[in-house]
């Protein structure tokens, strides 16, 4: 069983390691909190944070247009509505058939245009803040500015903030527990 002296040198060295961490990294688990609370409001923002998602006329998908037509009248939405010849590079398609509409995200930017399925009807164009808000949260916003292929600052970042999470976790058990221990000898050896 070890003495008070080496639990209370124990104790030390952890709180040491837990303000060094816990001060180098607060601004990230800030920024971290601040967005994981906005995310988990997004769908309940009144559209501020996610655009609403509109209606199209038709759920039946027999009477959808191709999405290579939708793809084109995305496009063609996207140039009329940024004449500063915005990226019309694609990330992904996200179709919402039980709602009749299908919306385009594009990779170099936050736009999304939002069409009906059936007629190509351009129902809206939005920013997603969420995706902003989203890329803020893991780190990925980094490699979004500097263009880097493989998420490597995401990875670089997660990974401090991560391991650094873990280690204020398991400092601060100690610094809980140790004092525990150290009462708990000094009754026993009464």
């Amino acid at each position: 069983m070890k003495d008070t002296k080496e639990i209370a040198r124990s104790t030390r060295n952890h709180r040491k390691l837990h303000r060094i961490f816990g001060s180098t990294l607060v601004v990230f688990f800030f920024i971290i909190a601040l967005t994981g609370l906005m995310l988990g409001w997004k769908k309940n923002s009144g559209g501020l944070i996610l655009p609403k998602t509109e209606k199209g006329t038709s759920t039946d998908l027999t009477t959808w247009l191709s999405y290579d037509a939708l793809h084109q009248k995305a496009i063609e939405a996207l140039n009329k509505h940024f004449p500063d010849q915005r990226s019309a590079r694609l990330d992904r398609i996200d179709a919402r058939p039980d709602k009749g509409i299908v919306k385009f995200v594009f990779k170099d930017h936050f736009t999304e245009i939002q069409l009906d399925g059936a007629t190509g009807k351009v129902l809206a164009v939005n920013q997603r803040t969420s995706d902003i808000i989203e890329q803020i949260h893991d780190g990925s916003i980094l490699d979004f500015l500097f263009d880097t292929s493989n998420g490597q600052v995401k990875l670089v970042y997660t990974s401090i903030v991560g391991g650094g999470l873990a280690l204020l976790s398991f400092t601060g058990f100690w610094l809980w527990y140790n004092p525990r221990r150290i009462r708990k000898q000094k009754e026993l050896s009464e």
